[in-house]
């Protein structure tokens, strides 16, 4: 899909273009050594672009010394800055690194206020040569959107298209947009919908792809992959984060395999495909097991959820680290990483939902080591949707879709949510997972 292209820094996104590869650091921003020491290491594993979140204005200053500290070191990386629910730290973030994110449904709460506050972000980013993300999450659309269209794919192109005809009005085209979920479907469906609506008024931005909160592991790996994938093989999307509950930098090889592969760089190591009605029989020859789990996944991801196909048979090997070749054909990590994908595009379950951040600087506790707990003490039961959420900006919005949640507020205290109400809050850390247990079982 030809599209326009956006400059951020010495990074050029869209038009024919390679993909760009990004991630987001997980330090927080104040703490200025720690964020530039986790810029260095992203950089050196090969981010195009990196993200800060940016919940004050005293994080704009410490922007402004990471970005200085980068420089002096030879790093010319874009930096990103991530704003959420202040459109006057958006405005400032602006003046200081190449590209700016927002959030459409928490810009400013009043949509006129925010008109008039975007016109003024708009004119700072020309003066700087400034990029902008509207990046919409499918969680936070807004109650005006959602009156109108509802909680869907359809409200979340919507909206999206609001804010670029304020871009066109405002003669404004160095803009990026996304519109991310946590469901694979919704996601996929949200991208074709704003694609389809782009080219038909001949004016196409660039598109960051993500699924939104896909966890960690092997399941965070293959929901991404499947999701994102599903797109990019349709010549849609430009640049890629892939959000994963981990060390920010296990997210790049991730993304850049997809890179590579939907730039033409790299083929699947499938060897074999048969057809038997609505199933399919892969053999593959993998060199490595995560290259086969990712080609899975790119294979198969788009055909299972635009229901081409309803089961998918795993065969062939693939090469362990120690040389040795693992047979497929009838184990039961082939039967494995089948439930996994039939799981990711929202095709069959066989374990709980989970729905987690990849934390940012916003996160104010150790929301790996907790969701993996949580993923341990919860994985008996199949079907229920369980979200650990970092803080409460994105929170409570991108859990929508959950059974039950799990959100840091900061101080050591932890809110639990049925569904989109609190039902406890301020729950020491140190009970919080036993106290969400209880009220599952007690439900």
């Amino acid at each position: 899909m030809e599209t326009l292209k956006v400059k951020a820094g010495n990074v050029t996104i869209g038009g024919d273009c390679p993909i760009v590869v990004q991630t987001m650091c997980n330090t927080h921003t104040s703490d200025v050594e720690a964020s530039v020491a986790q810029c260095v290491r992203l950089h050196e594993a090969g981010a195009q672009l990196i993200r800060l979140t940016v919940p004050s204005l005293a994080q704009v200053d410490s922007l402004k010394e990471i970005k200085a500290m980068l420089r002096a070191r030879g790093i010319d990386t874009p930096l990103v800055a991530d704003v959420h629910f202040s459109s006057e730290i958006a405005i400032a973030a602006a003046e200081v690194v190449e590209k700016v994110r927002i959030n459409p449904g928490n810009f400013h709460k009043d949509h006129d206020k925010a008109r008039e506050q975007f016109a003024k972000l708009v004119e700072v980013c020309k003066a700087n040569g400034t990029a902008i993300r509207i990046g919409l999450n499918h969680g936070s659309l807004g109650e005006r959107i959602t009156n109108l269209y509802g909680n869907t794919p359809l409200a979340m192109k919507e909206a999206v298209m609001e804010w670029l005809q304020m871009c066109i009005e405002n003669d404004f085209y160095n803009v990026v947009v996304s519109l991310k979920a946590s469901n694979t479907f919704v996601m996929v469906e949200a991208y074709r919908l704003l694609a389809m609506q782009m080219q038909e008024t001949g004016i196409v931005f660039p598109l960051h792809l993500g699924v939104t909160e896909a966890g960690n592991g092997d399941g965070g790996r293959i929901k991404s992959a499947a999701g994102i994938s599903a797109l990019l093989s349709e010549g849609i999307g430009n640049t890629v984060r892939v959000s994963l509950t981990e060390d920010p930098a296990c997210e790049i090889p991730v993304a850049q395999y997809l890179a590579d592969r939907y730039g033409h760089r790299l083929h699947s190591s499938m060897v074999s495909l048969t057809l038997e009605g609505k199933k399919a029989v892969a053999t593959y020859q993998a060199p490595s097991r995560e290259r086969l789990l990712l080609d899975f996944a790119c294979d198969f991801g788009k055909r299972l959820l635009d229901k081409e196909l309803d089961e998918v048979e795993l065969r062939g090997t693939f090469e362990e680290e120690d040389g040795t070749q693992t047979v497929l054909d009838g184990s039961q990590y082939a039967e494995y990483l089948v439930d996994e994908l039939m799981q990711a595009a929202r095709r069959r379950f066989y374990r709980p939902e989970y729905i987690a951040c990849p934390g940012c600087g916003r996160t104010m506790y150790n929301l790996e080591s907790t969701f993996n707990e949580v993923k341990r003490r919860t994985s008996h039961l199949k079907g229920m949707v369980i979200a650990v959420m970092g803080c409460i900006v994105n929170g409570p919005g991108e859990m929508a879709d959950a059974d039950w949640g799990y959100v840091g507020e900061g101080n050591g205290k932890v809110s639990i949510y049925k569904g989109k109400s609190p039902v406890l809050r301020h729950v020491p850390e140190n009970e919080a997972i036993d106290r969400l247990l209880e009220l599952i079982e007690s439900n």
